[in-house]
């Protein structure tokens, strides 16, 4: 399925319509799901869907 492959941080900020340097922040400060495959950050975009929709994302939160 093609919903099933996972995104790179470009094509998550692409999605979210935000900047790649928001999505490095959320993933340290806001516990963005993600998975590191070597170097780099993979996304599942059921996820990260499921984690916006939770209200994680709200930049208006502090953790």
């Amino acid at each position: 399925m093609v919903n099933d492959r996972w995104l790179s941080v470009d094509e998550i900020a692409a999605y979210l319509g935000i900047k790649r340097e928001t999505i490095y922040k959320w993933l340290t400060e806001k516990n963005m799901p993600a998975h590191k495959v070597g170097r780099l950050w993979k996304f599942r975009k059921d996820e990260i869907d499921e984690w916006v929709k939770s209200g994680s994302a709200d930049s208006r939160k502090k953790r």
